[in-house]
């Protein structure tokens, strides 16, 4: 197939551009390229998608299939008006932060969505669920049947830059400090191998399939996570305390991601958020490994990266320690 990826050099667009240079096909990545170069024997155009559509005129078009990650509506139009009608396939690879209520365990595609940004609003971090949302309903009228609609959830494995997934495996391997952990042993967890959902875009992508599909993986309980976290570190034995939610808010440790935060923790109203449905995406091939198998993957590439590396998620060290001390003291 002929491939033109929108990116190419980042985490799941990278890793689309190695399997399928690896599979032999004609791909061609467009990206400013400051992350990575991309791999050997993909064609690189160099491109500024802020130039709006004269950005796409060095693309001389005919592409079997284009893969757009962008979350950014103007640019995605500007992509759609400029490239659209000379693909053969268009996959856009929303996110399930398109959901309006993430408060439902087994919610399925049919679930309500964001209203979309305004046309022609830039995107921004704030308004993320929006802005996909937005791409979503574009890319459907003006590209019909032939999108291919991706909600991926939340995607892990080698390389992934938000430190989100591999902070519990790199942080009981890292020593043997007390760690503490929230006390939410039966709340789901639900990653995505970013090696298994970019074989599931090509394979997709190979075969023409068009239509919205939940992008998951197979929940998981947080106490299993942990635990297996603790088996690949090879730190079964490790002091752990789990203090309660309602403490943790109190002592100002935030949710789910950034400084001073809890990775897969999440706030109230969000039980559904890491257990929605991915049967569709099943059915339609979507082909998953053991979830302890990204685990182990995940720590090995936070070994290669630094387990005390500046993280982006999670408690630095020194956060850690002062809240076990607070919670110890306050268990006398």
């Amino acid at each position: 197939m002929r491939i033109l990826v929108l990116g190419g050099t980042a985490f799941l667009s990278a890793e689309i551009a190695r399997q399928a240079v690896a599979a032999g096909h004609d791909f061609t990545c467009f990206a400013r390229g400051t992350s990575t170069d991309p791999p050997d024997g993909a064609t690189w155009v160099r491109g500024d998608r802020a130039l709006g559509a004269a950005a796409y005129a060095k693309l001389d078009g005919g592409w079997d299939t284009v893969v757009e990650v962008s979350r950014d509506p103007v640019q995605a139009r500007d992509a759609l008006d400029g490239l659209g009608r000379a693909a053969s396939h268009w996959t856009f690879v929303s996110s399930c932060s398109v959901y309006a209520d993430h408060s439902v365990p087994g919610a399925d595609e049919d679930a309500e969505l964001l209203e979309p940004l305004p046309a022609g609003e830039a995107g921004s971090p704030e308004t993320y669920g929006e802005s996909k949302s937005a791409i979503e309903q574009m890319t459907v009228a003006l590209v019909g049947e032939k999108a291919h609609i991706v909600r991926a959830g939340l995607i892990g494995g080698p390389g992934d830059g938000t430190d989100r997934n591999g902070y519990w495996p790199a942080r009981f391997a890292a020593d043997t400090d007390t760690v503490l952990v929230p006390d939410i042993p039966d709340a789901p967890t639900q990653i995505i191998d970013v090696r298994d959902l970019a074989a599931w875009i090509l394979r997709s992508a190979e075969r023409g399939l068009t239509g919205t599909y939940n992008a998951l993986g197979d929940a998981v309980r947080f106490a299993d996570y942990i635990a297996a976290s603790q088996r690949v570190a090879g730190t079964v034995e490790e002091d752990v305390v789990r203090p309660t939610e309602d403490w943790l808010v109190e002592h100002g440790v935030d949710y789910w991601a950034g400084p001073d935060s809890l990775p897969l923790w999440l706030p109230p109203g969000h039980d559904g958020f890491q257990a929605r449905s991915n049967r569709a995406a099943r059915e339609a091939g979507m082909s998953l490994r053991p979830w302890q198998e990204t685990l182990a993957a995940t720590l090995e590439d936070e070994k290669q990266r630094g387990l005390d590396r500046e993280r982006k998620a999670g408690l630095s060290r020194a956060t850690e320690q002062k809240l076990v001390a607070l919670w110890r003291e306050g268990q006398r």
